[in-house]
């Protein structure tokens, strides 16, 4: 997700490219100015699909990279020399738009699984609107009154694959998630972008996101659902 509040633009968990390992990418790729004057990146946790070395490449080499505890070392190991770490509950200003690193819910070690560990984050985004970026988790304590008068919430509906393993929502508690919230708004993410070559999705790569609008419906019916196709975008306004 790109996000811009104030000017500012932040851009969540980029892969850029066509794929990576075994997984290829299923929507149409991004527009080649998402990852232009980008102000900060947000990395949420370790995983492939969410911090793609590669891609961060394509970026300014200036730019700075808002990362979970434990993954400083490694992208500073990568000639990333603009890296900063977040704790739950820590923050830092990017352009007069406060990012606060949230808990998050999810395996945190990057693949091989002998690699590097990090705890997994969210991220709070605080400027004229409010907007919670989920990254990858479970629902957790807190998730309850995490951020009062919230705007946006940004939560993962699905993944990548035809199953979802522990520490994902899969649509009926990501709306549960929006229940807690309390958002003005929600927009599903994490579907319909990528998928394991050979291996077959059904109706994984469209269906979520409006399971996700059907479960809101009966459980938090005064947030309101936008569901964007891969690529999309969505104006806040008053």
């Amino acid at each position: 997700m790109l996000v811009e509040l104030g000017g500012v633009r932040l851009l969540t968990d980029p892969v850029l490219r066509p794929g990576f390992a075994h997984i290829r990418r299923h929507a149409a790729p991004p527009a080649p100015d998402v990852a232009e004057h980008v102000d900060a990146v947000l990395i949420s946790h370790l995983h492939l699909d969410h911090l793609d070395v590669r891609s961060l490449r394509r970026l300014d080499g200036s730019v700075r990279l808002l990362v979970p505890p434990g993954a400083g070392a490694f992208l500073r190991g990568k000639g990333f020399p603009h890296v900063e770490e977040l704790a739950p509950g820590q923050s830092q200003d990017v352009g007069g738009v406060v990012v606060v690193a949230t808990p998050a819910v999810h395996d945190g070690r990057r693949w091989p699984f002998w690699g590097p560990l990090g705890i997994p984050i969210g991220f709070l985004l605080r400027g004229a609107r409010s907007v919670y970026f989920a990254g990858d988790t479970d629902l957790f304590e807190g998730m309850d009154g995490l951020e009062p008068d919230l705007d946006l919430a940004l939560l993962p509906v699905w993944g990548w694959g035809p199953r979802l393993g522990p520490g994902h929502l899969t649509p009926e508690r990501a709306a549960r998630a929006a229940q807690l919230l309390r958002p003005r708004m929600a927009v599903p993410i994490h579907w319909g972008t990528f998928y394991p070559r050979g291996r077959g999705m059904g109706d994984r790569l469209t269906s979520p996101p409006r399971e996700f609008a059907g479960h809101v419906a009966e459980l938090a019916p005064e947030v309101i659902v936008r569901v964007l196709e891969p690529g999309g975008s969505l104006e806040l306004t008053s």
